[in-house]
């Protein structure tokens, strides 16, 4: 993929660890990647009206304290879809949030045609020598002196870092 070409990294935080099995999102967040550069970015907790399994609470945290009186997901999905319109999607396991956002967006009747590309797969290559390729670790490598304040498992901070990676790594040839 061009690296000059306005693409986005996104990441979600959601109710259970599979879609098809009822897991909803619950915290969605895309960064603007241009010219080598992050930019505009969307952030928001959603309020899906479903129950958070204590396996993805203990990931990151999200209760449901948190999400009362967010947006609704048919708000969020649409502003979500005109912030990405059809730029490519970058995220780190591609596979688990775009299976989240394909089936957030089915729910509304919505289709998203945009390519996928992870920050996952890119590390195997460029990073073999790694002893994992886990966010924080590839993050960790990249970039030694990241922010104390770093909320990792948290959507916002995930998408930031995810395109950080995207960036540095895949203008190498």
């Amino acid at each position: 993929m061009d690296v000059g070409r306005r693409c986005i990294a996104v990441d979600v935080e959601t109710t259970g660890f599979s879609a098809s099995r009822g897991g909803r999102v619950i915290e969605v967040a895309a960064v603007v990647i241009e010219n080598g550069r992050c930019g505009d970015e969307f952030h928001t907790l959603v309020d899906a009206s479903s129950p958070i399994a204590a396996g993805a609470y203990r990931v990151h945290g999200i209760s449901q304290t948190m999400l009362s009186g967010q947006p609704q997901p048919d708000e969020v999905w649409t502003r979500f879809r005109q912030f990405v319109a059809d730029s490519p999607l970058i995220a780190h396991n591609s596979s688990f949030d775009s299976s989240f956002i394909i089936h957030e967006l089915g729910r509304l009747g919505y289709h998203l045609p945009n390519p996928w590309h992870c920050t996952v797969k890119l590390g195997r290559k460029r990073l073999p020598q790694l002893h994992n390729h886990k966010l924080e670790t590839i993050a960790r490598h990249l970039f030694p002196d990241l922010p104390p304040d770093l909320r990792l498992h948290r959507a916002i901070d995930d998408a930031r870092l995810t395109a950080r990676i995207w960036v540095a790594l895949a203008g190498e040839r």
